[in-house]
């Protein structure tokens, strides 16, 4: 595509920003997977085209679905299953069959237990479909007898969790960066959309209230107000544009070209994505868990999210996470940042547009 340089007032408006997409490998794990695969060959597919599938597959198999994951090298859709005759369906639909011991519903049970018995500020939890597990994530604030109490639970649930720690602080990420301001707040767009016909934006409900002015200048003048919050639980805003502001759906790459974003789509773990918000524009990396839920402290945890190892830093808030043309995450938080790194979770964009009945343009 040819690309065009965006003044540094549409720039803004555009979004967040993406390098080249980099694949992302994932290993395949050989325990407990089926080999009976000569009738049927693996289906050479994009991230974006894996994920499709494996909403396809998950809608098709039910009960009998237990994860799925993007391996990059093999360009191949990896499902988990829990009997062969999954495993076959799977085969005739392109995908790699996996058949592994614990069952969605039983991962579902460990996240309830978690929820129920270890609801602690600074942690959080996500389904990884590559090990199988629920991972339990403690950030560097959960020390003594919280990280004792959060250990004690995760063993009680065996082969089903594993706990990692974090040398991070895991928090909302607003403050600091240069797109767009509200008051003495600062965060990133998210992707341009359009509602009832007229021009909008999403970004991160934690940057705002509904009825707030955003200016694409601190200080300037404003060019929208927040239509609706939702914040927690939920992590993502719309603000309406006012004024003649332009509004492409495209984002700036931060190197005096954009890209054209098309649509939205479903994260996949093992989806080789880019980060891009105002303070430190792009940075790349890979989905490594679904439906995360995140606990910032003071009672505020959201739940739904993307977990990526992308590195973001106060100020990238409500910036967009994509892959291609593909709309996939606003920025909510995480722990870390661009020099040591760090885990980052995102809102769901389709989720949004939904909530919204919106749409990306």
């Amino acid at each position: 595509m040819k690309h065009r340089r965006i003044p540094k007032r549409k720039a803004a408006i555009a979004g967040g920003a993406v390098a080249a997409l980099v694949a992302a490998g994932v290993t395949f794990q050989s325990a407990n997977a089926s080999d009976n695969t000569e009738q049927f060959t693996v289906k050479p597919l994009t991230a974006v085209a894996a994920g499709n599938l494996a909403s396809t597959l998950s809608k098709d198999l039910g009960a009998d679905a237990a994860g799925t994951y993007y391996d990059a090298d093999a360009k191949s859709l990896v499902v988990n299953v829990v009997n062969e005759v999954a495993a076959q369906t799977v085969r005739e639909a392109g995908g790699k069959a996996r058949i592994v011991e614990n069952t969605l519903g039983e991962l579902k049970s460990a996240r309830l237990t978690l929820t129920t018995k270890a609801t602690i500020p600074g942690t959080s939890w996500a389904v990884n479909p590559v090990t199988n597990k629920v991972v339990v994530t403690a950030d560097r604030t959960v020390t003594g007898a919280e990280l004792t109490k959060l250990s004690a639970v995760v063993k009680g649930l065996g082969g089903k969790a594993e706990l990692k720690k974090s040398a991070g602080e895991f928090k909302p990420l607003i403050a600091g960066g240069d797109a767009i301001h509200s008051g003495g707040g600062r965060c990133s767009l998210g992707f341009n959309v359009v509602k009832d016909g007229e021009p909008h934006f999403i970004t991160a409900g934690h940057c705002g209230q509904a009825g707030s002015d955003w200016s694409d200048s601190a200080g300037g003048a404003a060019i929208g107000s927040m239509a609706d919050s939702q914040f927690p639980g939920n992590d993502f805003a719309l603000v309406k544009y006012s004024g003649s502001s332009e509004h492409p759906s495209e984002v700036n790459l931060y190197n005096g070209s954009s890209q054209a974003i098309t649509k939205a789509g479903e994260a996949t773990v093992g989806m080789a994505v880019q980060r891009s918000g105002s303070t430190t524009q792009v940075h790349d990396g890979e989905v490594t868990g679904l439906d995360a839920t995140v606990n910032y402290g003071n009672g505020d945890i959201v739940e739904g999210l993307i977990q990526t190892n992308v590195c973001a830093e106060p100020g990238d808030s409500g910036g967009s996470l994509f892959a291609g043309d593909t709309a996939i995450g606003l920025t909510s938080g995480g722990s870390g940042d661009c020099s040591a790194g760090g885990e980052t979770f995102f809102q769901p964009v389709p989720e949004a547009l939904a909530a919204f009945g919106a749409e990306i343009g």
